[in-house]
């Protein structure tokens, strides 16, 4: 509709989701397509308005060459605007998995370190998002979480914390580390063609993305399916609204997950143990939320693994089997499924101490200040005097430890090397407290 007040529209939802007591700054990321272009202009009104400082990133995935003049847009129309600008770069992707999962997990990751003290960023996602995500996932065989509508506020756990590298358009650090972010979407009741007239008639700028119109990817398919759904009533709003409903369902449905997941599971060391027996008793959507939950947590992965592939893994470890999942082992033993860590998947992962390691673990002391975190892996096993009670082979190797190079330094499960403390909570809080929050 083209009598759409955006102003307005956009000033309720900042309202609802930050009120009544707005923060001193806020981010916005913006790639210089139309959705968020249209929020830059609403957001630098807004934030004049209610003496909000906005910070703007553009996260340049490096898939396409013509992403740095897009990033370039960016930063001029900022500039006019009188706002910083940053633009923070992917190192690309490894080939492995799927590329657009990948690019915003990635995503994520790269605000979260652009972001310092900032607590708030905000996301351009519409109706349009909503309805297309809405198909794409329905064609997946997705349950009631796939089909949910994305939530107009989603914590996003982290935390650079001090010692963060800065650049030019970088919100000052953290005084100290946090626990992540905010990402707020206040347009998901907006239609993409709306905001698109909204900068045409302000004479503002943006860039179509090519790849919009590549039927290679799933979501064009379903963008371009809907003009032809919409006359049998499946259109943008009906889609969006059924999207809506099953976001009830699964806020429902989470609250018995929260509930269960308090008797049945427990952390140990880094990894999750259920009680096999309590699990197998509960019903199956419960014990499948709360295997999707444990494997994101271990793994800290933004998104839960597909419905098939979960369904199948639990299938095979609840009968007495193993099986690997979004970068975690999950095993049968005794008494307890365990969902540890994938050695295979930690190559490379490795961070200086006191500093967040594998998106979950921080470790800190003065004895052990200055050297490296990574797993410890079968070279760092055979340095142990002795292996710990407890710690299944496939669990030790991908427990996080203290090098000097190659000489293993400290190890915590083990009571090897100088006093040191680790906090497997410094990421993402507790197991129930990551629970209340999806």
């Amino acid at each position: 509709m083209r009598g759409v007040d955006l102003a307005s529209q956009f000033a309720d939802a900042m309202g609802s989701l930050l009120g009544p007591e707005f923060p001193a700054e806020i981010g916005l990321a913006v790639s210089g397509g139309g959705d968020s272009m249209a929020m830059l202009t609403l957001a630098h009104n807004w934030t004049h308005a209610f003496g909000v400082r906005l910070w703007v990133v553009t996260v340049d995935h490096g898939l396409r060459p013509e992403s740095a003049g897009e990033a370039a847009l960016v930063a001029r129309e900022c500039a006019a605007l009188g706002h910083s600008h940053a633009t923070v770069r992917w190192q690309g992707w490894d080939g492995r998995g799927n590329l657009q999962q990948a690019a915003r997990a990635a995503r994520l990751r790269l605000i979260d370190g652009w972001r310092g003290r900032v607590r708030h960023v905000l996301m351009a996602h519409t109706a349009d998002d909503q309805a297309e995500t809405f198909l794409m996932r329905l064609a997946r065989g997705s349950g009631v979480d796939g089909l949910a509508a994305m939530a107009p506020a989603r914590f996003v756990p982290g935390g650079a914390g001090p010692g963060a590298p800065r650049g030019e358009g970088f919100p000052p650090e953290a005084a100290v580390a946090d626990d992540g972010y905010w990402l707020l979407r206040p347009l998901l009741d907006a239609r993409r063609d709306d905001l698109r007239h909204y900068l045409t008639v302000l004479k503002g700028q943006w860039i179509e993305d090519p790849s919009n119109l590549d039927r290679r990817f799933d979501r064009v398919k379903m963008r371009q399916a809907l003009a032809q759904l919409a006359p049998l009533g499946l259109d943008v709003a009906t889609l969006a609204g059924t999207a809506a409903r099953m976001a009830r369902a699964r806020l429902a449905l989470w609250q018995r997950a929260v509930e269960a997941g308090a008797r049945v599971a427990r952390p140990h060391w880094g990894d999750l143990l259920f009680e096999r027996d309590a699990l197998a008793a509960l019903d199956a959507e419960t014990r499948l939320r709360l295997l999707a939950a444990g494997v994101q947590y271990v793994a800290a992965q933004p998104y839960r693994p597909r419905a098939s592939a979960l369904e199948d893994a639990a299938e095979r470890v609840l009968s007495g089997g193993t099986a690997t999942l979004q970068g975690c082992l999950l095993r049968a033993e005794k008494a307890d499924l365990r969902v540890c860590r994938e050695h295979a998947a930690l190559a490379g992962v490795e961070a200086p101490v006191g500093t967040l390691w594998d998106g979950r673990v921080r470790i800190t002391g003065a004895a052990v200040q200055g050297f490296t975190v990574r797993a410890l892996g079968p070279a760092g096993a055979a340095q142990l005097p002795a292996r710990p009670e407890g710690l299944p082979y496939q669990s030790l190797i991908a427990q996080p430890a203290v090098f000097d190079g190659a000489a293993l330094v400290a190890f915590g499960p083990a009571g090897v090397g100088p006093g040191h403390e680790i906090d497997w909570t410094a990421g993402q809080g507790s197991f129930t407290a990551f629970l209340g929050m999806h």
